[in-house]
């Protein structure tokens, strides 16, 4: 099967198996020549383990600290004619990696707010992990089904209190174009948070703490996002703002559960990276592809695996962490940094359908796109004829 990509809008509709091994290749190797998390975990759940920031985690916690990583996510598998999903095809790269390595891996594919999937997770790690040293809580999802009441929820990607118009980035027509979005009732507000909210990382914590499965100094972790003024309307003061507030509240709520193991629970809050979540976001690809422009043009861009490597090195394993205000582990400063966000806004305003290339890095934003998906790399033939009905082996028996 001859496999070029299919994009839609902000998503690509298919995945390349070669190119999403290389993408995952990039990054154990970057770990490797980075050397060894020193004090780093042993018996590591990442729920939400198949691309970005949570892929990351499970590259970096096995090839960093030599850890058994098992994987929850829900991905598509591969059918005649079509593709499987870009996380299926990197989870296959990296359990290959993995099992090659001597690195104990395997991984539950299903919807992991089910209380279902935490019990069958929570089977697996008394057979066959041991007591869970870390848990990193790294889901992505448009909707939840609560497990109690059955009822589902949606997300919304909306501001709060007023309309908000500002300048945005077709990537389809590759354009700059303003958007508008009507803010959110209260009740949007409230399906968001309980859609991306902390709500189901603290029953993951609770039945795993209720089961027996948590190592004595256990640690959690969960990502969010905070950007600056020029991201706040849609994104830290908005419907995802309020969600990611709730991570906060779950973790304080963690942490004092997890005092019985002398336990802890973080917030981290990371970089703007092109992610397939961040892709869907309005104002989100102008942002990134000017914040790429600067930090590339400075020396101190970052992609996934920096940061997530940097974040077990230099706060997770490191007892000279520094913790902001909240609470949270903070690995955005440089993206934060006042002379980097002032660069941004000055090219903000500036930038036009004509001037796109000249003033952003559409082109390496548009080139990391594809690559969530295993495409764009330049050792990679996409012309040849490829297997896409790749097994995931390390399934659960």
């Amino acid at each position: 099967m001859v496999i070029q990509p299919k994009i839609r809008g902000f998503i690509c509709t298919n995945a390349h198996p070669t190119g999403c091994a290389a993408h995952v290749q990039e990054q154990i190797d970057y770990v490797k020549a980075k050397g060894p998390v020193a004090a780093g975990p042993k018996n590591v759940l990442v729920i939400g383990a198949s691309t970005g920031y949570g892929l990351a985690s499970r590259i970096t916690a096995a090839f960093g600290s030599g850890a058994k990583t098992l994987g929850i996510f829900f991905e598509k598998e591969p059918t005649e004619g079509k593709t499987a999903s870009a996380g299926w095809y990197n989870t296959v790269a990296f359990e290959q990696a993995a099992t090659a390595a001597g690195l104990w891996n395997k991984h539950l594919n299903g919807d992991a707010f089910t209380d279902e999937l935490k019990s069958q997770a929570i089977d697996l790690i008394r057979r066959e992990m041991g007591k869970i040293d870390l848990v990193v809580y790294s889901l992505a999802a448009p909707r939840r089904k609560d497990p109690v009441t059955g009822e589902v929820y949606s997300s919304v990607l909306k501001p709060i209190a007023q309309a908000y118009t500002a300048k945005t980035l077709n990537t389809s027509k590759r354009e700059i174009e303003n958007v508008s979005v009507e803010p959110a009732s209260e009740e949007e507000i409230f399906n968001t948070v309980k859609v991306m909210g902390g709500e189901d990382w603290e029953r993951w914590l609770d039945q795993l703490q209720a089961a027996g499965v948590l190592a004595e100094g256990c640690q959690t972790v969960a990502y969010t996002y905070i950007g600056k003024e020029l991201t706040w309307p849609i994104y830290g003061k908005a419907t995802i703002g309020k969600a990611k507030e709730d991570l906060d509240r779950a973790a304080a709520a963690i942490t004092q559960k997890l005092d019985l193991v002398k336990g802890h629970a973080y917030v981290a809050s990371l970089k703007a990276l092109v992610t397939q979540a961040s892709s869907a976001i309005p104002i989100m690809p102008l942002y990134i592809s000017l914040l790429y422009r600067v930090m590339k043009e400075e020396g101190t861009h970052e992609g996934c695996i920096e940061q997530i490597y940097g974040l077990f090195q230099q706060a997770l394993y490191n007892n000279s962490r520094s913790l902001d205000e909240a609470g949270r582990l903070r690995m955005d400063g440089k993206e934060l940094s006042d002379h980097i966000q002032s660069a941004v806004k000055e090219l903000w305003g500036q930038v036009t359908t004509e001037n796109i290339d000249e003033l952003t890095d559409y082109k390496g934003y548009h080139n990391e796109f594809l690559r969530l998906f295993g495409f764009g790399y330049s050792h990679v033939d996409y012309d040849a004829d490829v297997d896409a009905l790749l097994p995931l082996n390390n399934l659960v028996q």
